[in-house]
């Protein structure tokens, strides 16, 4: 009797309805999610003279940039902390959540070859680069705890809060993401927009002000940035400042969620027509 050699072919219908989040598939493809992210800390600091080193200059020469000129020049207040401190506190998330969405913009049209060839959950493309900015973040809050010592800063009960405002950060970041992600695949000059709206983003933060120069009856609108009550909120449990913001950190934890998973409706939405507009 002949060998036969049976061939498993896997159909897959654009038209089929998937779930929001496919966790099976997660699984069988999570080694490749870890490789991507692996992948892209590599490129990050691949043939640079610093390397890692980038993940405390950076956050250090903009919180020297932004004490010099708002805390010295323009005397912008610092609800009574050090403004370096004031400052950098801040700029940990905010660093985080900018360098990771304008990674993702990019991750999808970098890796247009590997999209047409295989088969894999497309939305690792976009969550490499935003998994991979932890490390970075990381590191950054050793440089913060540093500071702490130095400006002989005790952090507050409410820093028992600080991985709840991480998973903010992290779920707005993603959601925020993956919509942006989705857009600059069909529309290019998100690609170019995104600069843009980053800067104006950080504006409506409070990231080289206080929150408490916000009027009291505008600070529920305030609050829908999900950064703005990350950010107030990273101050209040380290500096003990002003009280957790809760009025804040609410309607931001709303428009997190609902960013998160309209973030992931449209993109899986979308991913069956990556390999055509890529």
């Amino acid at each position: 009797m002949k060998n036969r050699t049976v061939q498993r072919v896997a159909i897959i219908d654009a038209n089929k309805r998937e779930s929001l989040f496919n966790l099976q598939e997660i699984r069988e493809y999570g080694d490749l999610l870890y490789f991507l992210t692996l992948r892209s800390i590599t490129t990050q600091y691949s043939q640079s003279v610093l390397g890692v080193g980038w993940a405390v200059l950076r956050p250090v020469l903009t919180m020297i940039v932004f004490t010099v000129i708002f805390g010295r020049l323009a005397k912008i207040g610092s609800d009574g902390a050090p403004y370096a401190i004031f400052s950098y506190a801040a700029v940990v998330p905010w660093a985080y959540f900018s360098s990771s969405l304008q990674g993702s913009v990019n991750s999808i049209i970098a890796n247009a070859n590997m999209i047409g060839k295989i088969y894999f959950p497309r939305i690792f493309l976009p969550l490499a680069p935003i998994f991979a900015n932890l490390l970075d973040f990381a590191i950054s809050l050793v440089v913060l705890g540093v500071l702490m010592i130095w400006f002989h800063s005790v952090p507050s009960l409410w820093i028992l809060f600080l991985p709840l405002l991480v998973l903010i950060m992290i779920m707005a970041t993603v959601g925020l993401g993956l919509w942006i992600t989705a857009l600059a695949i069909q529309y290019r000059d998100v690609k170019y927009a995104i600069s843009f709206g980053i800067q104006f983003l950080m504006y409506l933060s409070p990231l080289v002000y206080p929150a408490s120069l916000i009027p009291g009856k505008y600070r529920i609108f305030y609050g829908l940035n999900p950064m703005a009550g990350v950010m107030e909120g990273f101050r209040s449990a380290i500096l003990q400042t002003v009280p957790m913001p809760w009025d804040l950190i609410l309607p931001g934890t709303l428009m997190t969620v609902l960013l998160f998973l309209s973030g992931l409706l449209y993109f899986r939405f979308k991913e069956r027509v990556f390999a055509d507009v890529v």
